[in-house]
């Protein structure tokens, strides 16, 4: 029988004054006198995203979630132009290992998902240096909590450019300009316009990278049920990996606004990919990219709780029957 575990994306919506995303813009930044002051002024509201963070972590595990997708805006202004000489790391180290030893504690798998200026298959040679600065940055904050960085930052294949196939192979040829380090904490997506189940696999089996099945995206680009027949690659993709193959899902807002995502997860949709699924994997880690967050968790696994296809293992996993 096939685990399913569930998890949810960086903010708490149950939890009070707990972003882990507060921010500063460089133009406050600029404005500001002194500059060591704002230097750590800066490490300050890191500081408080890291704690802020750990509070996530242990709601989490208080409601039996060892699922989590930290936010990439945990150190604002990290990567700027302008504070290139700022070593931010070694203020926060401290509280960085305490989050990666309590993660480890509870068996928490913890991973990102950069923002999609990160794109590797640019045509631009300075929009490649700078997705490269910015995964070295998810990749500092990994070491530093003590956590392994193979397969935990998840990525869109990138731009289009109106030539799929031109696009493709330009990810394959700046491929080779990404560190060995980088490239093994690299996941790879389909997304719901540009890149198709297919095309995403077709990446990850030349390189060697695990696909992350994101199943409404797929459904906002094809309406149909072709993935099925692509399934086993996608299980092959995850073969040499330390971590169990993960999917997204999430739910249309609308019949017209399909591909935005709905505050819950439609648990009938859910269940028409998991029965497609059972029995073809020991275990799917599903992150759940809903509006609502660790509530939208909470919604899915009551009405779970009310079906007789499953067998309830705790607050956040089951296992299909």
């Amino acid at each position: 029988m096939t685990i399913i575990k569930l998890g949810f994306v960086a903010m708490s919506m149950e939890l009070k004054n707990a972003s882990p995303s507060k921010t500063m813009t460089y133009k406050q930044f600029s404005q500001l006198q002194n500059r060591e002051a704002g230097l750590r002024k800066l490490e300050r509201i890191s500081l408080a995203n890291i704690t802020n963070t750990l509070r996530v972590l242990k709601h989490a595990v208080a409601n039996d979630v060892r699922f989590y997708r930290m936010t990439s805006r945990i150190i604002p202004l990290a990567n700027h132009s302008e504070l290139l000489d700022w070593d931010y790391i070694s203020p926060l180290r401290d509280a960085l290992h305490e989050m990666g030893q309590y993660a480890k504690q509870y068996n928490m798998r913890l991973d990102f998902h950069p923002d999609h200026f990160v794109l590797i298959n640019s045509p631009k040679k300075e929009i490649l240096k700078n997705s490269l600065k910015t995964l070295q940055l998810h990749y500092k904050i990994l070491k530093s909590m003590g956590i392994d960085t193979e397969h935990r930052c998840v990525m869109h294949v990138g731009g289009n450019y109106k030539e799929t196939d031109v696009a493709l192979e330009r990810f394959v040829q700046n491929w080779g300009s990404v560190p060995l380090s980088i490239q093994r904490m690299i996941m790879l997506e389909n997304d719901d316009t540009s890149f198709t189940m297919a095309d995403a696999l077709y990446l990850c089996e030349k390189l060697q990278i695990p696909l992350v099945f994101d199943y409404h995206h797929h459904l906002a680009y094809h309406h149909d049920k072709n993935w099925i027949q692509h399934w086993p690659r996608v299980i092959e993709s995850w073969k040499t990996s330390p971590l169990p193959l993960k999917m997204h899902i999430s739910s249309p807002k609308s019949e017209k606004q399909f591909r935005n995502h709905a505050d819950f997860v439609d648990v009938n949709m859910f269940f028409d990919f998991l029965k497609e699924v059972k029995g073809s994997v020991e275990e799917i880690d599903c992150m759940i990219e809903s509006k609502k967050k660790d509530l939208a968790l909470f919604q899915l696994m009551r009405e779970i709780k009310e079906r007789n296809d499953v067998e309830i293992i705790d607050g956040a996993s089951f296992r299909l029957k």
